[in-house]
């Protein structure tokens, strides 16, 4: 699995069907529409360096035990909430599927250093400017 085309599979998410919040129609209280997925990170076969980066992620959809919960009922059938709570989860993955690049430390410039240390010359001057004045 390359990091560009990580995906999960679909045996190891849980969908729950429930009925949709919200304003309804005549439907809203037959059908169950809206979709919870539920998505072990811990039990799945991502790669581990992938799961530990989703897991340090401040994300309110994951659980302290490990779990993604994603509910999703912006559609009025269950098939196309299925897919999109798939897909959601599919760009979360994704989101942490590339490792970050590491920072590499430089310096500063010459010219960069020069500039700074003018205008705190011409600062210390500004400031020396505010004193008493003296006759």
């Amino acid at each position: 699995m390359t990091a560009a085309l990580l995906q999960v599979v679909e045996a190891e998410v849980e969908f729950t069907a429930m009925r949709a919040q919200g304003a309804g129609g005549q439907n809203v209280n037959k059908v169950s529409s809206a979709v919870h997925l539920r998505f072990d990170v811990g039990a799945s076969s991502l790669p581990e360096d992938v799961k530990e980066r989703l897991l340090c992620l401040r994300d309110t959809r994951i659980t302290q035990d490990g779990v993604v919960v994603i509910k999703a009922q912006q559609y009025r059938s269950q098939e196309q909430n299925r897919a999109d709570a798939l897909a959601r989860l599919n760009a979360l993955v994704q989101s942490v599927a590339q490792p970050p690049r590491t920072r590499r430390a430089t310096k500063p410039t010459y010219g960069s250093r020069q500039r700074r240390l003018e205008t705190k010359t011409q600062r210390g001057e500004t400031k020396a400017l505010r004193g008493k004045v003296r006759d």
